[in-house]
């Protein structure tokens, strides 16, 4: 998002993006791989960079917000694919928090991605919330762990709206373009 607005400049603030990206009905095809400095887990390849296809003419800001929201999305959907690979278990939901989880969105985009329900709870500064329950705790406020879990509570649940076969074609598509990003610089 920074990039959007600080070097492309198409967006004023972070938040803008929600509503040019929803301008859209989806990213016209355009990939964005944001390997700005490489490309971390699941690839760790340092000499991966950035890129932008699958443009053309009709290609707007919108598309590229769009697309920007989608990289989002499936940098964690490959990090949960292989999370869940390693675990050797399947996500039933994705539990999110922080700035990001404030956008309807890139959540609904998650959703459809993961083909997966994406919760997002009452309080997103869920780091915060945790220090200060863990003090709670800590001073008796609470009486144990069990007893501070109420006060997590669901704000919105994202149900995948996307069939599975267009989600597979986003997926696929990003991993062409992952593939173009990799090895560049050496």
């Amino acid at each position: 998002m920074q990039w959007l607005r600080d070097g492309l400049g198409i967006i004023a603030q972070s938040k803008d993006i929600q509503a040019l990206a929803a301008s859209v009905p989806d990213s016209g095809g355009i990939s964005l791989v944001p390997a700005f400095a490489g490309l971390g887990a699941p690839y760790w390849d340092p000499t991966a960079r950035g890129l932008m296809i699958g443009m053309t003419r009709g290609t707007t800001k919108a598309h590229i917000a769009r697309a920007a929201l989608e990289a989002m999305a499936l940098q964690s959907w490959e990090v949960l694919e292989a999370m869940q690979h390693d675990a050797d278990m399947e996500l039933s939901e994705l539990r999110v928090d922080g700035g990001a989880s404030c956008d309807d969105l890139l959540l609904q985009i998650q959703a459809d991605i993961l083909q997966r329900p994406v919760i997002r709870p009452h309080i997103t500064e869920t780091t915060a919330l945790g220090a200060a329950l863990l003090a709670g705790l800590a001073v008796g406020a609470y009486q144990d762990r069990e007893s501070i879990k109420a006060e997590w509570q669901i704000e919105k649940t994202f149900l995948p709206i996307m069939s599975k076969s267009e989600a597979q074609a986003i997926q696929e598509r990003w991993l062409k373009a992952v593939e173009r990003a990799k090895n560049w610089e050496k």
